[in-house]
């Protein structure tokens, strides 16, 4: 059996969040779904002091634990963190047939109901198809829970037109393409617009090791989160300010949602 990179960097990242104080739970939220999450173990023992709680929400492709590992450690100084992987990533499950973010948002609002006792209220910060998630969560949980909130690097008033354009620059006929890739080249093709710095040397077998590890895992049923993305429209979806404090963080690099 031949060494696979991405399971020995995921060793290591887990390896991280326990020596920083983070435990691993798999917790299910009704007869349907069950969500993975990494939780800070003072959330266990709440006391008159605790520090706030933030939600850390994971974009389109990575496990939470690649997304947020540098933020982590910072994080936790100030932070009591639940990190959760969104349905169908990691090993988030549901037998339901939702699949909007929405349903995202939902399930991660059941969630905090069940980590965190009646009345105590927490921030959440999304990025990318997590920022949609967030912007959800928000709206339909009120400041009566979700105290402050941070978008980083989301587009929620993209159109059909700028899918179109993201596809143009990645050489791909549709998003979904560019997003859940199906080969060793469409690895690199995801890589060299997400990353700022792609590796100028990445050898095969830790491409398709990639593939196989991050990627080729449930993937029919994101291609249905893809096409459940919710647009606004003025018949269906309006976005409105939200009741919380907001703060907009987006990369000038970035590629997905210039």
């Amino acid at each position: 059996m031949g060494l696979s990179m991405a399971s020995f960097v995921e060793c290591v990242l887990r390896r991280c969040l326990l020596l920083t104080g983070l435990r691993s739970r798999s917790i299910q939220i009704d007869s349907d779904t069950t969500l993975h999450c990494w939780l800070s173990k003072s959330l266990s023992i709440p006391k008159p002091n605790s520090k706030p709680v933030l939600l850390l929400i994971h974009g389109f492709g990575p496990l939470s634990t690649w997304q947020w590992y540098s933020q982590i450690r910072p994080l936790s100084r100030h932070y009591d963190l639940v990190i959760p992987d969104l349905v169908f990533f990691g090993e988030s499950t549901t037998r339901s047939s939702a699949r909007s973010e929405v349903f995202q948002a939902e399930s991660l609002a059941r969630l905090m109901d069940t980590i965190l006792t009646p009345g105590r209220r927490f921030d959440v910060v999304g990025t990318s198809y997590g920022g949609f998630v967030a912007y959800h969560m928000a709206r339909s949980c009120g400041p009566e829970k979700v105290r402050k909130v941070v978008i980083a690097s989301s587009d929620l008033l993209k159109k059909e037109a700028d899918d179109r354009a993201l596809a143009e620059r990645g050489g791909v006929n549709h998003v979904s393409d560019l997003m859940i890739p199906k080969g060793p080249a469409e690895v690199r093709r995801f890589a060299s617009l997400v990353v700022y710095k792609p590796p100028k040397f990445m050898p095969d077998f830790v491409v398709r090791d990639v593939l196989m590890k991050l990627f080729n895992v449930n993937v029919a049923q994101k291609m249905e989160l893809m096409r459940s993305l919710t647009l606004p429209d003025e018949t269906k979806f309006q976005l409105t300010p939200l009741p919380q404090e907001a703060m907009l963080i987006w990369g000038q690099q970035d590629r997905i949602f210039p």
